[in-house]
């Protein structure tokens, strides 16, 4: 379900925010369905508890996930509300402009950066579906 990168320069309450969105985005995880509490996922993945705390908050913060006192956690459908779509456009344009300021930093070909955003919208919407619908 969720990996923890140790590796990466990413914080690990981010990694769980990101890897939980991509298992919304691909399917594995639907509106409704139930994940793990913040005990069983930091026993999981074997981290503090804080950790996965704060993911859940940002989870939830973000409108993607909402506990249910004495139930659970469980995925929630996606943000109608005009305002919280727009909010997300614009964390969406900051972490890609943090994204490009770090590959340049590292060197990497403006060419090759642009392959591979390519290579993940074809991954995630396909040829005739990347220009559907675009963000504001």
């Amino acid at each position: 379900m969720i990996q923890i990168n140790e590796r990466s320069l990413s914080p690990i309450y981010e990694q769980i925010v990101n890897q939980m969105k991509e298992l919304i985005v691909k399917g594995a995880l639907r509106e409704g369905d139930k994940i793990p509490s913040v005990r069983e996922l930091s026993g999981m993945l074997l981290i503090n508890p804080n950790t996965v705390a704060k993911s859940y908050q940002e989870l939830e913060r973000q409108g993607v996930i909402a506990t249910v006192r004495g139930k659970g956690t469980f995925v929630c459908k996606p943000a109608s509300a005009p305002g919280m779509e727009r909010e997300r456009h614009k964390q969406l344009r900051e972490e890609l402009k943090r994204l490009v300021v770090e590959a340049r930093h590292l060197g990497v070909a403006k060419v090759d950066f642009q392959k591979w955003i390519n290579q993940e919208v074809e991954h995630y919407w396909g040829e005739t579906d990347a220009s559907s619908k675009r963000p504001e």
